[in-house]
């Protein structure tokens, strides 16, 4: 990480004032941002080569990362909006036994067995950055529990350059960080990158939760230029800007929104509301981020075009990923090229911009021997206003789709209407491809059943129970 701690040291003598991260009751200067890092990167020297992190506050997890990635330690993010389940398999695979936390996590930690304190400070009258650090990074996942995924510093970098370029990031941004700093993409777009070209991080109030909160009182705030967004914090801006019939920050030049599929109508009602919503497509695996739509160079159904020096193939329909942002491999398995088969579908159109089509191993084959892709169906299903998301599953050889509509009432009344609108949606799809029976389950309880991953994907297996489970609920054909 020498590089990009040389980089921002750099600023000091002409940009030391300006402000680096801010919140309500926070703000601290590039030039105490580095006195921050280098201290706690002293104070670092003595714990392990690998430590966890387990933070609720943004900031906190900012200042622990840069400090332990001075150090050239190698960083275990611990989500505390995983189960402790979870967090215990992440404990037990890569063998850590120290964390880092606020004090709101410690307790957590101690439960877990682990040997946990806040990031301290020790005085440094010169320290140099490490050449190295490295992280692993494990996802929520769909199915089964996940790897650990190895990226090392030199990843972290050539996405950041590559992303800088891109979205034409500048000195004068102000990136608004909504998504949890766990997240492999927030730590690459909500801190590296904001910091690489000399802009501010926003952070919301610690009592504040994009979620729960206002995500208009938050983004009015903050008056951002650019964030990252999940479709589902999309939704929820959107919805919220709906009510109060407001437009987004006129400040605002860039949003880029993945993580999961997003649905083409949600994208035309961030635009209509002043959100400037760019797709883009990308995995742990590689950094986060393979393609994206740029500035004055999108075009809506696709995820736009690879980043510098990553290379985008299609081998028997999956797409392929080669170049300087994959990873090393998985913990504790060997070194791979850096060349990854990303197990999902798709297509690069004449222009070079990337189309994904769903995953390879959610193919539905019916009974008539037809390859189904859900992601295709659902994405037709999804552009009904009344639904505001739309998995499709297999149950006893027929296509069944799992609703929820945009309004809890619709479940108990207009049920006629919502699979009405199932099959109007779904008109121009092939027979074979068309859901026969729906199951109508609210946003709410989709979640309370944990059916969808932190950045909101499905967990197909988990929704297949569920409508074996409620098979006598299932509504009548939908087409």
């Amino acid at each position: 990480m020498r590089a990009f701690f040389e980089k921002l040291s750099g600023r000091l003598p002409v940009g030391g004032l300006q402000p680096a991260v801010v919140r309500p009751g926070l703000c601290l200067t590039y030039r105490d941002l580095i006195a921050r890092t280098r201290e706690g990167a002293e104070w670092s020297r003595a714990l392990p080569s690998r430590v966890g992190l387990l933070f609720t506050g943004m900031a906190d997890h900012m200042l622990a990362d840069l400090a332990l990635s001075y150090a050239g330690k190698e960083i275990v993010p611990l989500p505390s909006f995983f189960s402790d389940a979870q967090l215990a398999h992440i404990v037990r695979s890569t063998k850590i036994a120290h964390v880092l936390c606020d004090a709101v996590s410690i307790a957590r930690a101690r439960g877990l067995g682990l040997i946990a304190a806040e990031l301290g400070a020790a005085p440094c009258a010169s320290n140099e950055p490490a050449l190295e650090s490295r992280r692993v990074i494990f996802t929520s996942g769909s199915t089964g529990q996940p790897k650990g995924v190895r990226i090392a510093s030199r990843q972290i970098l050539a996405s950041v350059g590559a992303l800088a370029e891109a979205t034409g990031a500048r000195p004068d941004d102000r990136y608004l960080s909504l998504l949890p700093s766990a997240l492999l993409l927030e730590q690459i777009a909500g801190i590296y990158l904001p910091l690489f070209v000399g802009g501010c991080i926003c952070l919301p109030a610690p009592s504040s939760s994009p979620v729960a909160g206002s995500l208009c009182g938050i983004a009015e705030g903050a008056n951002p230029t650019a964030t990252v967004l999940v479709p589902d914090l999309l939704a929820a801006w959107c919805r919220e800007l709906e009510q109060r019939n407001r437009r987004g920050p006129q400040s605002l030049r860039y949003i880029a929104v993945g993580g999961a599929p997003v649905s083409q109508s949600l994208l035309k009602a961030a635009r209509r509301r002043g959100l400037p919503v760019h797709e883009g497509y990308g995995l742990s695996e590689c950094c986060s981020v393979v393609t994206l739509n740029r500035p004055g160079d999108q075009e809506t159904g696709t995820s736009g075009r690879p980043l510098a020096g990553t290379q985008v193939t299609i081998e028997d329909g999956e797409i392929i990923v080669a170049g300087p942002t994959v990873m090393d491999g998985y913990f504790g398995e060997a070194d791979i090229p850096p060349r990854w088969p990303t197990g999902d579908l798709g297509r690069v159109d004449r222009a070079g911009r990337l189309i994904v089509e769903g995953r390879k191993d959610n193919l539905i084959v019916t009974a008539a021997g037809r390859n189904v892709s859900p992601e295709w169906i659902e994405g037709m299903i999804a552009e009904d206003h009344s639904i505001s998301r739309c998995v499709v599953v297999e149950h006893e050889g027929a296509l069944v789709a799992v609703v929820t509509p945009a309004r809890a009432s619709i479940v108990g009344h207009g049920r006629a209407d919502l699979l009405a609108a199932v099959a109007n949606a779904t008109r121009h799809a092939p027979t074979y491809a068309k859901p026969r029976r729906c199951l109508i389950v609210t946003d709410t309880e989709l979640h309370a059943l944990d059916m969808f991953t932190s950045n909101g994907r499905p967990r197909r297996a988990a929704i297949r129970t569920l409508v074996g489970e409620r098979s006598r609920c299932l509504d009548a054909q939908a087409n």
